[in-house]
């Protein structure tokens, strides 16, 4: 069967440019293989399906028809031209190169199963000649050569990851991606037209101004963000609540140590422009109030809980949320465990030993002192790793050290770069239950990250148990 209207499948990876010229040249070379094979490709508009900057690895976490998440790659042309294959409203499907159909397993079964669907099988053809799915070895070869593509992908995935990673822990910027405002192309060189609007900025929310407010300043001086027109409320609060300004270091949504580029804003002027803005943030209806979210977790299913607010039908509590991939089990009432874990804190805190080591550590001599000693565990994974390759101590011996080493790293810029040791001279330096109890929920969130890191797990009830708040069920993770 010669198909009359077959699709021409079209996608490329990464178009930085945004000229989709690795497209087109797939179209050209596509369209000679159709006239090779006395193929004819249906009309451009539906049968001509390009994805352009699009990946056929990465997946991202969407909802299924029956409410469930799961991980799928995000190819809506893809879909579209298996259902147009599906439905008969094309006979063929055409395409560059195997891998630039499918690179997950998942996507090429969803293939296999509509070519194998009809009567007589739908003929695929690639340009490279890697795809054809005419015969039981066609399948079975297309399935071990996307097994192999998407092996590969992982292990690009994983080097380069490892390399962000690696830049990440050194404070340097990862390059690429779009120029960050108040620094040139590069990251690093402060441009200071753009630093003065952002140290205007800050001044203004330390003032009492609106983010929407200055949106509106800025537009109506002509001042423009890098890559739009006008400002908005969104891209000013991505200017002041970012750490790169305060020269932070982030990775993966988390600040994992000092930057290697400049500041424009000092670190303690940046904290106070943050804490500003989520005081006012949108309103009191949605000022950060339940502080314990991050800091407990779901014993069935390992998902963090969430706060919720009190409604006419029900006291706030934390629960184990079901929209956001949690199993929705486990629930404890916000006021009630918010309660217990304070009155631990101040007890905790209270203890003179504890006093005393705290009140050491969060001095400036100890963090600079806490700097120093990362600087000696950095030099000794330096010096380990040569041990390594000179065969003077053994891999185990080697894997365990930069564990132990690695471990305390983390933990010390951590506790270095943080602001809950701010918080916590403040606490510490008056009565410790006073100065808790007028602390805002932002600064007993940072306190309790600083103390225990690792947060709470909520156990189930007790079958047979009356329905009551039990602080049995709250455990150190």
């Amino acid at each position: 069967m010669t198909p009359k209207r077959a699709i021409l499948l079209l996608r490329i990876s990464d178009d930085k440019s945004g000229e989709a010229a690795g497209v087109a040249r797939q179209e050209e070379d596509g369209r000679r293989l159709a006239e090779r094979l006395g193929w004819t490709i249906g009309p451009d508009e539906t049968h001509v399906i390009v994805e352009n900057d699009t990946s056929a690895f990465k997946r991202r976490k969407i909802t299924l028809p029956d409410g469930a998440t799961a991980l799928r790659t995000v190819r809506p042309g893809f879909r579209r031209g298996l259902d147009m294959l599906a439905a008969e409203q094309a006979d063929g499907l055409l395409a560059y190169d195997l891998d630039r159909v499918a690179r997950d397993p998942r996507d090429l079964e969803d293939l296999i199963d509509v070519v194998e669907s009809k009567y007589h099988r739908i003929p695929v053809e690639s340009v490279s000649g890697s795809l054809r799915l005419a015969n039981d070895a066609d399948v079975t070869m297309a399935r071990v050569m996307v097994a192999v593509a998407n092996k590969s992908s992982r292990d690009t995935a994983r080097r380069v990851s490892r390399k962000h990673e690696e830049l990440a822990a050194q404070g340097r910027t990862g390059g690429g991606g779009i120029r960050p405002y108040g620094y040139e192309r590069n990251g690093v060189t402060i441009r200071e037209d753009e630093a003065e609007v952002i140290r205007w900025m800050a001044q203004r929310i330390l003032d009492g101004g609106t983010i929407s407010g200055i949106a509106v300043e800025l537009n109506e001086r002509g001042i423009k963000p890098v890559r739009s027109e006008q400002w908005n409320q969104r891209s000013v609060w991505s200017v002041l609540t970012g750490p790169r300004i305060a020269g932070l270091r982030r990775f993966r949504g988390v600040v994992v140590g000092e930057a290697q580029w400049p500041a424009i804003l000092d670190r303690d002027t940046w904290d106070a422009v943050r804490a500003k803005i989520a005081e006012r943030a949108a309103g009191t209806s949605n000022v950060f109030t339940r502080w314990l979210t991050g800091s407990l977790w779901c014993s069935l299913c390992g998902h963090h809980l969430i706060g919720t607010a009190a409604t006419s039908r029900a006291t706030a509590r934390y629960w184990c949320p079901t929209p956001r991939g949690g199993c929705g089990k486990i629930a404890v009432a916000a006021p009630h465990v918010e309660d217990l874990i304070s009155q631990r804190v101040v007890e905790f805190l209270s203890n003179e030993a504890v006093l005393d080591r705290l009140l050491a550590a969060t001095s400036n001599t100890a963090t600079d002192e806490l700097r120093g000693q990362i600087a000696e565990d950095e030099a000794q994974l330096k010096e380990l790793a040569r041990m390594w390759a000179n065969r003077r101590i053994t891999l185990a011996e080697y894997t365990e050290a930069r564990t132990i080493i690695e471990e305390r790293i983390r933990n010390a810029k951590t506790f270095a770069i943080g602001s809950a040791p701010r918080v916590l001279r403040r606490l510490l330096g008056g009565d410790i239950q006073a100065e808790w109890e007028s602390s805002t929920p932002t600064e007993r969130r940072d306190v309790m990250r600083a103390l225990l890191p690792k947060g709470f797990v909520v156990l189930p009830f007790t079958k047979g148990r009356p329905r009551a708040f039990y602080p049995d069920r709250i455990v150190p993770r």
